[in-house]
Order: C-alpha cells, then sequence, then structure tokens
C-alpha cells in the first residue's frame, strides 16, 4: 500500500474521530511503521499532503499535530455518502446521458475522474451514461469544469438492450474478478494474533475495499451478470470491519496517545465507514 493512500484510509476510520480530526506526527510515522514505511517517508508524505491542502498543522514546541482541513473534511464526508450510496428499489429503466463537447484537456480530465465517481460509465468516447435521473447532478459537474454538454434522461424500453449498455459502458467482468479476489483475501477465520495485527489487518480490509467506487456505478440488479460477487464482498467487509475494530482501535489509541471518539463506533456499528475518493 502506498503510503499516501495509507493516511487516508487511517483518517476515514480513526483520525476523523480524534479531537478535532488531528494527529500527531510522530504518533502517525509509529502506526505507519507497522507498514514498513520509515519515518522519514512519512514525513515527506504528510508535508506534500498539507501542501496540497489536506491540512493544517500545529505546533506544541517540537511537536507536529496535522489537523484536516475544510477540504479535507468534505472529501470525507463526500466519500462516506458515495461508497454507501445503492440503488434502492426497482429500477425505472432510465439512463441518464452525458453527450460533451470540447473542452479544455485538464479541465476533462478532471471530470473524467468525478463522472467515475458519480457512477458513469463511457459508453463512446464523449458519451457517458448512467442508471436512474442524474441530471442534477451531471449538469453541476459541466458547470463546475467548464466542459460544454448536452444532459438528458432517456430509456430504451428493452432489458435485453440495456444489460448490453452496461456491459460496453463499464467493464462488468474484471469488476466481478476484484470482488471475488478480494472475498478470497479478506474472507478468514484465524484471529489476529495481537492488537497491532488486527489493526494492519483492518487497514489492509478497508483500504482495498475503498478503491471499488473508483470503478463500479452501483448498477441495478437487472442489470449485473449472474453470480455478481459484490454483495459477498460487501458482507465480507461490513463482518470483519467489526470483528476487528476494537482491537484496531486499541492499537490506534497505544500507538498515537489519542482517543477515539464513542461516536466513531456507534457510527460504524450502524453501517457506515468514512472514506475518500483521493487514492
Amino acid at each position: 500500500m502506498r503510503p499516501r493512500s495509507l493516511v487516508f484510509t487511517l483518517l476515514g476510520d480513526y483520525f476523523r474521530y480524534c479531537g478535532d480530526g488531528e494527529v500527531p506526527l510522530r504518533g502517525l510515522s509509529d502506526v505507519l511503521q507497522l507498514f514498513d514505511i520509515e519515518p522519514a517517508t512519512t514525513r515527506v508524505v504528510m508535508s506534500r499532503l498539507r501542501a496540497d491542502g489536506w491540512f493544517d498543522t500545529r505546533r506544541d514546541g517540537r511537536l507536529t499535530t496535522y489537523v484536516l482541513s475544510p477540504k479535507a473534511w468534505q472529501l470525507l464526508d463526500e466519500g462516506r455518502e458515495r461508497i454507501f450510496r445503492h440503488v434502492a428499489g426497482d429500477w425505472s429503466g432510465e439512463w441518464t446521458l452525458i453527450a460533451t463537447r470540447a473542452g479544455d484537456r485538464s479541465a476533462r480530465d478532471e471530470m473524467r475522474k468525478s463522472l467515475t465517481w458519480l457512477g458513469f460509465g463511457q459508453l463512446q468516447p464523449a458519451v457517458w451514461i448512467a442508471p436512474g435521473d442524474r441530471v442534477a447532478a451531471a449538469r453541476e459537474l459541466m458547470e463546475t469544469n467548464g466542459v460544454g454538454s448536452d444532459v438528458f434522461v432517456s430509456r430504451t424500453g428493452d432489458l435485453d438492450h440495456d444489460r448490453s449498455i452496461a456491459a460496453r459502458g463499464w467493464d462488468l467482468d474484471a469488476l466481478d474478478s476484484l470482488y471475488g479476489a478480494f472475498v478470497h483475501t479478506h474472507d478468514v477465520a484465524e484471529p489476529e494474533a495481537n492488537d497491532d495485527d488486527a489493526l494492519v489487518a483492518r487497514v489492509r480490509l478497508t483500504d482495498d475495499y475503498r478503491r471499488f467506487p473508483f470503478t463500479d456505478p452501483d448498477l441495478p440488479s437487472v442489470l449485473l451478470p449472474a453470480g455478481w460477487n459484490a454483495p459477498r464482498a460487501h458482507e465480507v467487509f461490513v463482518r470483519r470491519h467489526g470483528e476487528l475494530r476494537d482491537r484496531a482501535t486499541a492499537a490506534i489509541e497505544r500507538l498515537t496517545g489519542l482517543t477515539v471518539r464513542g461516536a466513531h463506533r456507534a457510527f460504524l456499528e450502524g453501517g457506515a465507514v468514512g472514506f475518500t475518493r483521493e487514492a
């Protein structure tokens, strides 16, 4: 796992629930050493994240504490909603289509990442599609990125055709294989030997799982292939995340000297975890 990715995973699961969203550099270094990341590397990574606007810093003598910035809080909340937003009920058969027009290359690149995050797939080079009515979110994104587009809702009236669209808009076979690999890796029965091992296992679990929203559009079940592995992967994630919670939290508190608020535990028991789309 990359140090930057690890930091964001730890933010979503732990540090956002400590004080005002803070972590001492020394304690963070001790945590990351469990993943064979040297303190010098941690200092460089955190300095760059601060320069990118994800943190502010507070100094007490020689001690440095990193504090989540408003930008980071916004992404944590956004990511939590995206990961646990699932299509509810029967699908209406509607698709939201976006036909983009030429624009600035950097704006198009940012738009592409954001559209994928919102669950859109690329049907053709300039055509993006997502199930349901997502017109408002799509128009807001196009305006924000300065990309000209036509956004509208349509339907084919043919479920077989809809399934063909889904297969062309997303690589569902590859995604299903990734979910299967996640289950194979994390559906284990043997308990971890100690609190540190539990923390490592839980961070790896979370870091692996939080990548799925980059590629999973959360399609309605009628559009998915038979034997779809995502529900099983989600069940494994939620179960293991809960099983490891207390021992992993104990390790975080010992290594950092922080207290993870009780609201954190209640929040996770309710079935939601704070993630970001930052990799």
